[in-house]
């Protein structure tokens, strides 16, 4: 997956929440699902006004994955539940996605010491113990 500059509307109003997800973990059409509900957005309200909604829509789906196993959507528009995530994690056991610095599988820059400038290379990741 290149990496691509972000958006900055994506980097203001996503990434304030979360780490900025690389457009291309997801196909075109999980970000139009997402991106329609975003007053049900995972459990919180992260409503946006149209035109930013329209703004982030252009951007996601134009640098979607659009070829491989990203390419399929998940289950949920989960990153985590897609396959690729799975396999890429299979080596990860259970109990670090438990751990108080980890808390879960989408908290990407727990082990992904890069994640914030959208580098998941895996010379720089560190489980946490």
């Amino acid at each position: 997956m290149a990496p691509v500059t972000l958006l900055p509307l994506y980097k203001q109003e996503c990434a304030s929440c979360h780490v900025a997800y690389p457009p291309g973990m997801l196909p075109a059409e999980s970000w139009r699902r997402i991106l329609s509900n975003l007053d049900h957005h995972f459990g919180s309200n992260a409503s946006l006004d149209a035109a930013s909604v329209n703004q982030l829509t252009t951007w996601l789906t134009a640098h979607a994955a659009n070829a491989g196993r990203a390419a399929a959507a998940p289950p949920e528009d989960r990153i985590t539940r897609s396959a690729w995530f799975l396999a890429a994690h299979d080596e990860v056991p259970p109990s670090a996605w438990r751990l108080p610095s980890v808390k879960g599988a989408s908290n990407c820059a727990a082990c992904h010491t890069q994640a914030n400038q959208g580098n998941f290379d895996e010379r720089f990741v560190r489980i946490p113990r």
